[in-house]
């Protein structure tokens, strides 16, 4: 396979003494990120094999709780944008939908 058929995207890790991520940094060379910083990261990914979701979730133990709820929130918006591109269920993402306007509303997210 020629790299013109690949693309990598890095995370890395920086741990305190207990393990716990200190900073988190990424690259994608084919966006143009080198080493941006972010506070959280949520990477799936489906083993075919066992039919079975592996997770990775991390955040940085200084990233505030009023953001994680923000980047909840996004993340379920963008899981159901998702799910309706990959599936074309109308219904059931417009049920996700109200979910994520639910959500929003019981943290008091939207104004």
């Amino acid at each position: 396979m020629s790299d013109n058929n690949r693309s990598e995207i890095k995370f890395l890790v920086e741990l305190d003494e207990n393990r716990v991520p200190e900073k988190l940094l990424w690259s994608a060379q084919d966006g143009g990120i080198e080493l941006a910083e972010s506070k959280a990261i949520m990477l799936s990914v489906w083993d075919s094999k066992v039919k079975e979701s592996m997770r990775i979730d991390l955040w940085t133990k200084d990233m505030p709780v009023d953001e994680m709820k923000i980047f909840f929130h996004q993340t379920l918006v963008a899981m159901s944008d998702t799910f309706f591109r990959a599936t074309g269920d109308e219904k059931m993402t417009d049920t996700m939908k109200d979910f994520c306007d639910y959500f929003a509303e019981k943290l008091e997210l939207k104004q």
